[in-house]
């Protein structure tokens, strides 16, 4: 692929060209899930395809990489009106909601064996959170009732169960009836607290897809409730950077990660979020935060235009990793800070991203590989897998092709806010 989307002096020449190898880059990865990860022996989708583009046909499937499939193929066909797509949307909602809704207690189980059967059943906010967003995306391609109503229906077991009355956010997790449990973890390496940054911005995002497909006013309210979370408690005012993990009452444990993907994540997320509520007074704030952690993300940009995963500031320990879905995020949150500033730097950065990426992580066989580690050595994870979807990279194409178009394709440079 021709990289001359950045000229010599790092200044970017072309959207239209940005825009059309976006395009491309969709396409591509859309034809690789398509292709390699439908299960046509037990039903739905593979569980792992790993570095090696090699299936492992007895993988757990999970909650996360079901319902990313469902949200990207749903967006996808919404983009595109492709019909092939749509039907991919549709096995991933019928398998879901076949296999991974608990039909006794309600809820989403976090895990089925590769037959479909529940192999985790703990209830996580985080996998609730998917359920909703993926739901919402596919009701907007094809509005049947019973996919809005499946999706307020996790909703309001979100704010049954998890919802914290005293402090406001949500518990991380349940046991399958809903009772509590000691291991509140969403993954291996997070630490084991009530609540997470991580689950609050990914029911943040879900809400906002069900605000757009049921504009109730308490959901309006609850999200309003986790902007205002955000400034008051996950953001540091002072550092721009965002805090991780809490307790009940959002006292801060273990501040010292900085997780520069989630910074500029958050960054856009949160606007978008803000925007849809139409509140004007918490969309002026957020614009605001959208800039500040933008700028901290930039910290974590090396001089090839990857960002690097993460570094513990107590240790003074960076990991020196660039894993695929920090450069996706960054691809769209530096573009969204461009459109508020005007600074043309965070055009670069955005587009910097996109040609570290077609240098290193592209493989020319379809999708993206996990990342690089500091000697860019292939990090050899996932192809496809419980985390490994194809929800960030599809979505900062499709993302960056509808934000470039609306400001003019065929211009060099236009700001626009």
């Amino acid at each position: 692929m021709k990289d001359n989307l950045i000229s010599s002096t790092g200044t970017l020449v072309n959207l239209q060209q940005y825009k059309k190898e976006l395009e491309d880059e969709l396409h591509d990865l859309l034809v690789y899930w398509q292709q390699y990860t439908t299960d046509d022996e037990f039903g739905g989708f593979k569980g792992q395809i790993d570095g090696n583009n090699l299936v492992h046909p007895f993988a757990p499937k999970g909650a996360v990489l079901n319902t990313r499939i469902l949200w990207t193929f749903s967006a996808a066909f919404r983009h595109t009106q492709k019909p092939g797509y749509l039907q991919v949307a549709c096995r991933a909602f019928d398998y879901f909601i076949n296999h991974f809704i608990d039909k006794e207690n309600g809820g989403i189980f976090w895990s089925v064996d590769h037959t479909g059967k529940p192999l985790d059943t703990i209830k996580k906010s985080y996998a609730a959170g998917f359920g909703i967003y993926s739901l919402c995306e596919y009701y907007l391609c094809n509005p049947e009732e019973k996919v809005k109503q499946l999706a307020i229906e996790l909703y309001q077991l979100l704010l049954k169960h998890a919802y914290d009355k005293p402090h406001g956010g949500f518990t991380e997790a349940f046991s399958a009836n809903w009772q509590p449990v000691d291991d509140l973890r969403l993954s291996d390496k997070d630490a084991n607290t009530p609540k997470s940054m991580n689950t609050h911005l990914h029911l943040l995002e879900a809400f906002t897809n069900l605000y757009r497909v049921w504009p109730d006013e308490n959901l309006k309210w609850h999200m309003e409730q986790l902007l205002n979370h955000f400034e008051d408690h996950i953001i540091n005012q002072q550092t721009g950077h965002l805090h991780l993990f809490f307790d009940k009452d959002w006292t801060v444990t273990g501040d010292s990660i900085i997780s520069f993907g989630h910074d500029i994540e958050a960054a856009w997320l949160l606007l978008e979020a803000a925007t849809i509520t139409g509140t004007e007074s918490i969309t002026k704030r957020i614009k605001q935060s959208a800039v500040d952690l933008s700028k901290a993300a930039s910290k974590g940009l090396d001089t090839d235009g990857g960002l690097w995963y993460e570094t513990d500031r107590a240790y003074q320990h960076w990991i020196y990793e660039k894993h695929w879905w920090p450069q996706a995020e960054a691809m769209v949150g530096f573009f969204n800070a461009w459109q508020l500033t005007g600074e043309e730097d965070y055009l670069n950065k955005s587009a910097g991203c996109w040609s570290f990426i077609k240098r290193k992580l592209k493989d020319p066989r379809g999708e993206w590989y996990w990342g690089i580690d500091k000697s860019d050595k292939l990090i050899n994870k996932d192809k496809a897998g419980f985390w490994k979807c194809p929800y960030h990279n599809s979505r900062a194409c499709m993302e960056l092709i509808n934000r470039i178009q609306s400001c003019g394709a065929g211009d060099e440079k236009k700001n626009f806010t």
